[in-house]
């Protein structure tokens, strides 16, 4: 079902910080950081190109540096006031946090499949689930919304993204999760539809 508070943006642009170390180690960073990598400045500099001319005067970041660094330039780039909003912070990994997936296996035997089996209620431990993080999107949506007095630009992260186009879309679970957000990418989002830009 399709939000109905008044304070969610009818429409959004969102972004995917820009590539990190870890991201390139395939570490799992969840509300941890590592530094955005030269590709990564630049895909965030990129940004700033394709949203020239959309008149985003608001953008709202997750307070993670990855994130931040990347609104920084974007929002000096396009003239446009930086707000950071706890809510758009990662999902958290808890204890797995900064850890690859074979290091996971060997720490957590039979996390990987106890997951797969239920990827939308499984908790990091230490961490949260998709289901716990879906609340803070919103949460997040309707801070940005009371920020914003024109359609904001929201820098955030890939699994907290899916839950932000979830709840702006009404989408369920499954479709939710089935999403991607490559770094360097907009998406634009008006609460039925959605578009790369």
């Amino acid at each position: 079902m399709i939000p109905q508070d008044r304070h969610v943006p009818e429409r959004v642009y969102l972004a995917r910080h820009g590539q990190t170390v870890w991201n390139r180690e395939h570490r799992l960073q969840g509300q941890l950081d590592s530094p955005l990598t030269a590709d990564g400045i630049a895909q965030a500099r990129a940004l700033v190109d394709r949203l020239s001319g959309l008149d985003i005067r608001t953008v709202c970041s997750s307070p993670l540096g990855r994130a931040l660094r990347t609104a920084v330039i974007v929002a000096e780039g396009i003239g446009a006031d930086l707000i950071e909003i706890p809510d758009l912070a990662e999902v958290h990994h808890g204890e797995m946090a900064g850890m690859t997936w074979d290091e996971i296996d060997t720490a957590f035997p039979g996390a990987r499949e106890d997951r797969a089996a239920n990827r939308y209620g499984w908790a990091f431990p230490g961490g949260e689930s998709y289901a716990q993080a879906r609340a803070r999107a919103r949460a997040a949506l309707i801070a940005c919304g009371w920020a914003s007095d024109s359609p904001p630009l929201l820098v955030s992260h890939e699994m907290i993204g899916r839950m932000l186009r979830a709840e702006l879309r009404g989408l369920d679970p499954a479709h939710a999760l089935a999403l991607r957000h490559p770094p360097g990418v907009v998406i634009e989002i008006d609460r039925r539809t959605e578009r790369m830009l």
